[in-house]
C-alpha cells in the first residue's frame, strides 16, 4: 500500500485475519501506519525508482490516497505489477477536471462547471449561472484546484470577483462550479473487484464543519427509498464505467426538490465509510482488501439499525488517553479507533462509533465521547 496514513493503517487491521502480507511504502517512520506495519519502506511516492524498488515482489499495489503521479502508475503497469485502482479509473480521482468531463460523457448529473483561466473568466461563469433578466453578477461560486485539494483544502468559497485571485497562484488548472442549494451531502460508498462483482454500502449523511467531514450517520436519516436506491446504482454504474477497482466513494449533494448531484469522487477507503468498521458485518476496509486481491466480496449490509462516526479532532489537550476511563465507563458499546497521530489543534487523530435502535442516543453517546477525547466536554 503507498501511503503510510489513517486508512492504511485501518486497512492493514483488516487484513490481519486473512494472513495478508503487508507491505508499505511511508513518508516518515511516524506515519500512522508504519508504526504498525512489520514491513516499512521509508521513501518519497513521488519519485519512479522509489516506487519500483518498492513494488518488487508485491502481487498488488493500492493506495491510501490519490497523488501518485498518473505516469509513474502506468509505469508499474508496463513492468508487470497489478496496480488497483488502475491509472485509467485512478486519473478521475485525481483530477477534477477530467472527472467532470468524464462524468458529463456518462451523463452523471453534476453542478455547472468548467474550466476557467484567470479572474475575467470567473466572472464570466458567474453571469453565465444568470436567470434570464435577473440582476446580480452570479456570485458566490466555488473554485477548486483540479488537483491536490483534500479536507476543504484546494477549495475557495469565491463571494465577489475580488476574492478569485487566490486559487490561480498554485499554478495548475481552475475549476468553477457553481455554488449548489442542497439540503444536505450524502455519500454512496461502493467496492468493485476486478471480474465485475459489486457491493453497495446504505447512504450515509455526511456532516463537515470548516470543511471537513465531522459527523457520519448511517443510513442517512429519512432518505426516501427511492433516492437511496438511485444513489447506490448512480455510484455503481460509476465504479463499472470508470473501471474502479477497490473502494469508491461518490460524495453527493442532495437538492431541495429531491435531486442528488455528484460533487467528488474519492477511490480508497473514506471518512464516510469509517462507521462500517464496527457497524456493516464486513468493513470497507476488508472490502478493499478483498477488492484488490480479487477476493470474494464480504456482505455491506448495517448490524444495527443506526451507525453514527464523528471524527475526533485534535484541541488543547495533547494526551488524549486519559480520557478513555470516562468514555468507556460511560458507553461500555462505544468504539474508539485512534490513529497514532500527534495531536494537533483541528487534526483528524481518531474517530469513534456508536450504534443502536435511537438515532438520538446513538448521536449523543458519539458526539460525547469525540467531544470529551477533544477536550471540549469535561463531565
Amino acid at each position: 500500500m503507498v501511503g503510510g496514513g489513517q486508512l492504511a493503517r485501518m486497512t492493514h487491521e483488516a487484513g490481519i485475519p486473512l494472513g495478508i502480507k503487508f507491505k508499505l511504502l511511508s513518508d516518515t517512520p511516524q506515519d500512522s501506519a508504519a508504526q504498525v506495519v512489520g514491513d516499512v519502506v521509508i521513501g518519497d511516492y513521488r519519485d519512479l525508482d522509489t516506487l519500483r524498488e518498492f513494488a518488487r515482489g508485491c502481487d498488488v499495489i493500492t493506495f491510501d490516497h490519490e497523488h501518485v503521479p498518473t505516469e509513474h502508475l502506468r509505469a508499474l503497469e508496463a513492468d508487470g505489477i497489478p496496480v488497483r485502482p488502475g491509472p485509467d479509473a485512478l486519473v478521475h480521482a485525481q483530477d477534477k477536471g477530467v472527472m467532470r468531463a468524464k462524468l458529463d460523457e456518462i451523463g452523471v448529473p453534476c453542478p455547472r462547471h468548467r474550466i476557467v483561466t484567470d479572474v475575467e473568466d470567473v466572472a464570466a461563469f458567474a453571469a453565465e449561472g444568470l436567470a434570464e433578466g435577473a440582476g446580480g453578477d452570479g456570485f458566490p461560486i466555488i473554485l477548486k484546484t483540479v488537483r491536490g485539494g483534500y479536507d476543504g483544502k484546494g477549495v475557495w468559497f469565491v463571494r465577489s470577483i475580488e476574492d478569485a485571485a487566490e486559487p490561480f497562484r498554485a499554478g495548475v488548472p481552475v475549476l468553477a462550479e457553481e455554488k449548489v442549494d442542497f439540503v444536505r451531502e450524502l455519500a454512496a460508498n461502493v467496492v468493485r473487484s476486478p471480474h465485475g462483482q459489486a457491493v453497495a454500502y446504505p447512504v450515509v449523511e455526511s456532516q463537515q464543519v470548516n470543511g471537513v467531514c465531522d459527523t457520519v450517520i448511517a443510513p442517512a436519516p429519512g432518505i426516501p427509498d427511492e433516492l437511496a436506491l438511485q444513489a447506490e446504482e448512480l455510484a455503481l454504474r460509476i465504479a463499472k464505467e470508470l473501471g474502479v477497482v477497490g473502494h469508491l466513494a461518490v460524495e453527493l449533494f442532495e437538492t431541495p426538490d429531491g435531486r442528488i448531484l455528484v460533487n467528488e469522487l474519492a477511490m480508497r477507503p473514506h471518512n464516510s465509510g469509517h462507521w462500517t468498521q464496527d457497524g456493516a458485518i464486513t468493513s470497507q476496509f476488508a472490502n478493499h482488501v478483498r477488492a484488490v486481491l480479487d477476493l470474494p466480496l464480504g456482505d455491506p449490509r448495517p448490524r444495527a439499525k443506526w451507525t453514527v462516526m464523528v471524527n475526533v479532532l485534535g484541541g488543547d489537550y495533547p494526551d488524549m488517553y486519559y480520557a478513555y476511563l470516562h468514555c468507556m465507563a460511560r458507553d461500555p458499546q462505544l468504539k474508539i479507533h485512534m490513529y497514532g497521530k500527534d495531536v494537533k489543534p483541528g487534526r483528524k487523530v481518531g474517530h469513534v462509533n456508536t450504534y443502536g435502535e435511537d438515532l438520538d442516543d446513538v448521536l449523543e453517546r458519539a458526539r460525547h465521547a469525540a467531544g470529551y477525547l477533544r477536550g471540549t466536554i469535561t463531565e
